[in-house]
Parts: structure tokens; sequence; C-alpha cells
């Protein structure tokens, strides 16, 4: 990776970071997603998924640290009513801060203005994002490839990421009733939300089959083009529930230094393996991320 195209994709991140934070401070309305995607000098498409895959964390949860960072910094001012740091840091009411406190510190805002030199550690380690996770120290084996568009039946699941297979057996099932199965082509996936961040209820994902026979689903089946364009393809051995983190490995290592810009089309996996007859660990997935 080139280190000068890395820092500039850091850069990017860090002023984000410095309008929001000046934001907190500021006490005023938060900046909305178009304007943070337009200071990173990234498409609003993906910017959530690049801003987490560089930061290790939401946007969300990196306004959540800054205002338990900036209430840290009011603490240390022994005159200062708890109610009212709380409103400076942007929490409605002074339980919903003691509750995001206690989460954070295992403590309430009193007990730890008593206890300096822990407020000065809980400071230092609020200063900065966590450590990405999902850290893999074997080299990425990345290929740029043009994918021909193609066509699949596709089914929108919403609900835990754990149950897209029943979504998968419907799609099955159907195929069998109208005599399509043994055409079956590929197997895909395309995640419109991240697992990992929304509730499990919420999570939104197509799950899609191609075949080489042409059908008419119905439904809430839907027929959907898939592909079209360059990709970063690379894959991923290993449990699907895994597969963010390794997409995020691509945005964070890959993406900066390679020359490409993300396009504004989803990313999807094409899976290899049946989980049913492939152990877990073994299971291989593509992950294709658009790129021009």
């Amino acid at each position: 990776m080139k280190p000068a195209t890395r820092n500039t994709y850091a850069e990017r991140i860090d002023r984000v970071v410095a309008r929001l934070q000046q934001a907190v401070v500021a006490g005023g309305e938060l900046p909305d997603l178009p304007e943070l995607a337009a200071i990173a000098h990234l498409s609003s498409f993906h910017f959530h998924r690049v801003y987490r895959a560089l930061t290790g964390e939401t946007i969300g949860r990196t306004v959540a640290r800054l205002r338990l960072l900036r209430a840290l910094h009011l603490l240390g001012d022994a005159q200062a009513s708890i109610t009212g740091i709380a409103m400076t840091v942007g929490y409605e009411t002074p339980q919903a801060f003691a509750r995001a406190f206690r989460d954070a510190f295992a403590a309430s805002p009193s007990e730890l203005r008593a206890q300096p030199a822990r407020m000065a550690d809980e400071l230092q380690r609020l200063s900065r994002p966590p450590e990405r996770a999902g850290r893999d120290d074997a080299p990425l084996r990345v290929d740029v490839v043009s994918v021909e568009p193609f066509e699949v039946v596709a089914l929108r699941n919403r609900g835990a990421y754990e149950d897209l297979d029943q979504a998968y057996w419907q799609l099955m099932n159907w195929a069998i009733a109208v005599g399509i199965a043994d055409t079956l082509s590929g197997l895909y996936g395309i995640p419109l939300q991240d697992h990992r961040d929304v509730p499990a209820g919420e999570v939104e994902f197509d799950c899609a089959m191609a075949f080489s026979t042409e059908a008419q689903p119905p439904a809430p089946m839907r027929r959907l083009q898939v592909g079209g364009g360059g990709y970063a393809r690379a894959r991923h051995v290993g449990s699907f529930g895994l597969l963010e983190d390794a997409t995020d490995r691509l945005l964070a290592e890959w993406l900066p230094g390679s020359g490409h810009a993300l396009r504004d089309v989803p990313i999807h996996y094409g899976y290899l393996d049946d989980p049913e007859e492939v152990p877990e660990a073994m299971l291989r997935t593509d992950i294709f991320i658009p790129v021009q």
C-alpha cells in the first residue's frame, strides 16, 4: 500500500471525527450523512461502511464516545453539576446520561469524579477509536475483475442474520416446485446493511440464486440484476458470520492504496460451498466490492 494514499484516507476520516467533535463541544446539531461523506470525499452510498472499516466503530458509536469524552473533561471541574454536564454533552435526561456512563465505565459520574487517576486513564482510552476487530496478518489476495451483469432470483430477508437460511430454503423450494432446481448456477447474497450494527430483527439482506433457466418468480421474490462493471474480488474462507470483518479489511487495507474508488452499487457475496456439506471453517465465499 502506498503510505501517502493510506494517509490521505486517514486524514479524510480524521476530518470527519473533528467535525463530529466540534458539534459535540458546541452542543449543536450533529452533521448529517451527506455533509460527513462530503468531508471525507466519499460517496454517501458506502460512507458508513468505509468509515466503520477504517475506524473500527460506527458514526453513532463515535458520537457516543466523543460525548463521554467531553463529559469526562467537564467532570474535572468540581463545581460543574452532573445534570448540567448531561445537558451540555447532548443527553436528553440525566438518567440517560447516567445509564450511558455506567455502561461505559461501570461507575456513576460522581464515583468516577472521585477517582482522578482512573479518570485520566479513561480520558486517554476514549481519545482514540477502538482497535479494528478481525485483524489478520495473512496477506490479502485481491483481483480486480470485470463482472458481466447476470440475473438472479432474489428474496429480501428482514430479520436476524443467522436466519438467512430460511429465505434460501424458500427460494429453493420454489425452484423445486417449478422444476428449475437442477439448473441452479450460483448462490449469492447482497448485504443491504451491516448486521453488526443493526438490531437483529431489522437486518435487510437480499438472498439470491442464479439459474440457467429463466422463470418468473412470485412476489415477494423478484428478478434482480447483479454485477456489471469492475469489482475487487477477494476470497474469504471461514464462517459466513465473519464476512463483514473480511470486507472491512478490504476497505481498510486494500482500497486506500489500490488506486480505485468505490462505485455506487451494492457489495455482493458469491457463496461457493454448501454449509450442510462443508465444515464452517472451510466455507469459501468470494467478496465482490464495486470499484472503478
